[in-house]
């Protein structure tokens, strides 16, 4: 889908202090070997504050760096892929509160580490509809992942899980970054990977188990070799097809992408799921930042493109490829173009808040 006139203005993260994979390996957390096959060198990790609250602050900076007033806002739209707080209460709603503080929508967005690109093109359509030039949304993410519900180290053998939160200004008057086009591509039959044998109602007690997206792997995996059904698809087509849609329809090639953001997987995982189909290594996209601090599911985005930014690695002219996947499974892209170096004026403020040793 091609977007016209449709920019991200503010660009705002929360990155905690990071625990170092040695450390982790010295305290029995993680495995020397898996240490090893991740290619990790450190995972963010907070200890105190709530997914909203990190989602809060990375917005307000965000808001600040757009230009824009709260009263541009038409809406705020919060994406997480784990728990944010009591059943049935609205996370959306407190982030509002804690930034814009006004009686705009606020929508709670749960599409897994796909959630930010979600909320991406549900904004960009929104605003496209309104037609008002100088509207805005609000876009913010968070996940906090401390828990004794997740064990952030093993949970699963793709990536070690970090916690962080990010937000994004979405506007129609101008910014550091064009939207060019967007497209999201699945293949539900593949969903069964990560239920495992889990089953769908009535609810366990506990309510919420410990997140073991390995064990569900693992009981699929089981099925498959008894001889079981399993819808299987190859990944690596259902990736190049989003970026081959969404590059077309911009009316560009892959030969003209500068950088890759993508998800904070492992090395190999990276290379497998996400850059060798399309025929990249990993210098075209943000590992040596994701090895650093690990995967921040639906913040992975915000950050790695805050980061190429704001050192200067992207330039006003080129184009980004914000590329990624997750459960369901699903595989999903945006393109950019950089329209803006850090300190040109509003919406293209310097973008370097966080907190730690990175």
């Amino acid at each position: 889908m091609k977007f016209e006139d449709t920019y991200l203005a503010g660009v705002g993260t929360y990155l905690p202090r990071t625990v170092t994979t040695e450390h982790a390996v010295e305290e029995g957390w993680y495995t020397k070997e898996a240490r090893e096959a991740s290619g990790l060198e450190a995972v963010a990790v907070e200890d105190v504050l709530p997914a909203v609250d990190m989602a809060a602050h990375a917005a307000r900076t965000a808001i600040e760096r757009s230009g824009h007033t709260a009263d541009d806002f038409r809406g705020l739209l919060h994406s997480n892929s784990y728990y944010q707080g009591p059943e049935g209460w609205s996370p959306a709603h407190y982030v509002l509160g804690h930034t814009l503080n006004r009686p705009v929508s606020a929508f709670h967005v749960q599409h897994g580490c796909l959630g930010l690109l979600a909320a991406l093109e549900s904004a960009a359509l929104r605003l496209a509809a309104g037609g008002e030039p100088d509207a805005a949304m609000l876009l913010t993410a968070a996940d906090n992942f401390s828990t004794p519900l997740v064990d952030r180290w093993t949970s699963s053998s793709m990536f070690v899980l970090a916690d962080s939160g990010s937000s994004l200004v979405v506007s129609r008057r101008g910014g550091f970054a064009r939207l060019l086009a967007m497209d999201f591509v699945s293949q539900p039959g593949m969903e069964a990977m990560h239920r495992g044998d889990d089953p769908l109602f009535p609810p366990q007690e506990p309510v919420r188990r410990v997140m073991d997206f390995e064990g569900r792997l693992e009981s699929w995996r089981e099925r498959w070799a008894e001889g079981g059904s399993i819808p299987l698809a190859d990944f690596g087509e259902l990736i190049a097809a989003t970026v081959e849609r969404t590059l077309d329809a911009a009316g560009t090639s892959l030969d003209r992408i500068a950088r890759v953001v993508h998800n904070g997987f492992n090395q190999d995982p990276l290379g497998v799921f996400l850059l060798d189909p399309l025929g990249l290594d990993v210098s075209h996209g943000t590992w040596d930042l994701n090895r650093r601090i690990g995967h921040a599911s639906v913040s992975d985005f915000a950050i790695g493109l805050e980061h190429l930014w704001s050192t200067g690695e992207v330039v006003p002219g080129d184009q980004v490829l914000v590329l990624g996947f997750t459960t369901g499974m699903e595989a999903a892209c945006a393109l950019l173009e950089i329209t803006a170096r850090p300190g040109d004026g509003p919406g293209a403020s310097p973008a370097t808040d966080s907190r730690g040793d990175h």
